[in-house]
């Protein structure tokens, strides 16, 4: 019986993972609801690979972490246990530097400048990931990130003390030069961690702060749009090259068309989130001159800091988005 299961599992291994047959399914862990636009976005991508290749590829999406936490959704892919994937990109900043250059404060604060900034940036990207293994296929970016609080908050030093949700590099950074205490709390969770007082402030997207009903445990959005972070999408290098010629251009060319889709998604959702917010409550203001100057002090010191942690390549990076 035992020998039966062994040979069972290799054979959808193979399905997966080897010389591509006439049917392969994937299986593909994503870290959000599916209320969330990425979600939505790569629903359709699975769609429009299956109505591309007539049935021959399909991709059954299991969103909110319900597959894989989204910590392990990358080396999940990497490691062959699921051949498709979706991260928030700057989740990997800590190895590698390149991968938090849109999540430097200040740095790109608007569409256009985010855009530029990935054009500049997405070569680099793509290098680091092929040498784990894995096949950039899109990133599309959250609408920019702004501060929710539970009080009015007009000068940085209202957030000494304050527990402040930290969902990667640099947001743990910036809790930590606004003299705040960093908490890594995921999406998901932060309802419970504001109703625990595990964190009192975030800094997060309008589309997060709606599917997580931030007005039942917060009363206040300053509109900072800090910077617009990316989700990206790619697959097991050897799963994508275990596919026909004509089922990877079905993928890459679903890809094109999910990324330019979902930029248009993210700001549909940036103009419609703040209105819900505004709608149940919420208290939505530009930044006093105070604070923004804070604000911005911080933003110049951590560009700083990642231009020296990322050397040469982020020189390249910089000068390049700046040539654009």
């Amino acid at each position: 019986m035992k020998h039966f299961t062994t040979l069972a599992l290799s054979g959808a291994f193979a399905l997966s993972f080897g010389t591509a047959q006439a049917q392969t399914a994937w299986d593909m862990p994503t870290p959000y609801g599916d209320s969330v636009f990425h979600t939505q976005n790569i629903v359709q991508f699975a769609e429009d690979v299956a109505a591309a290749t007539n049935g021959e590829l399909t991709i059954t999406v299991h969103s909110a972490g319900s597959l894989y936490a989204h910590p392990e959704i990358r080396d999940s892919v990497r490691r062959g246990l699921a051949p498709i994937g979706e991260i928030l990109m700057s989740q990997l900043a800590n190895e590698d530097a390149v991968f938090g250059v849109d999540s430097v404060p200040f740095l790109a604060a608007s569409y256009d400048d985010a855009k530029k900034l990935w054009d500049a940036s997405r070569d680099e990207v793509t290098a680091r990931l092929a040498e784990q293994g894995l096949t950039l296929l899109f990133a599309v970016p959250w609408p920019g990130q702004s501060l929710y609080l539970t009080e009015e908050v007009t000068s940085l030093d209202q957030m000494k003390g304050v527990s402040f949700r930290a969902y990667n590099t640099a947001t743990e950074r910036l809790a930590q030069l606004m003299g705040s205490v960093p908490t890594t709390v995921e999406a998901g969770d932060i309802p419970t961690a504001f109703s625990t007082s595990r964190v009192a402030a975030m800094i997060t997207s309008p589309s997060t702060g709606v599917s997580s009903q931030a007005w039942d445990f917060v009363s206040h959005y300053i509109d900072t749009q800090a910077w617009l972070p990316k989700n990206m999408v790619f697959v097991n290098t050897s799963a994508f090259e275990a596919l026909s010629e004509a089922q990877q251009q079905a993928l890459f060319e679903a890809s094109v068309t999910a990324e330019a889709r979902g930029w248009q998604m993210s700001m549909a959702e940036t103009e419609e989130k703040i209105a819900i917010l505004k709608e149940n409550g919420m208290q939505v203001s530009t930044p006093s001159e105070d604070l923004a100057s804070g604000l911005r002090e911080i933003g110049e010191t951590m560009a700083n800091e990642w231009k020296a942690s990322a050397g040469d390549v982020g020189v390249a990076i910089l000068s390049a988005y700046t040539a654009r």
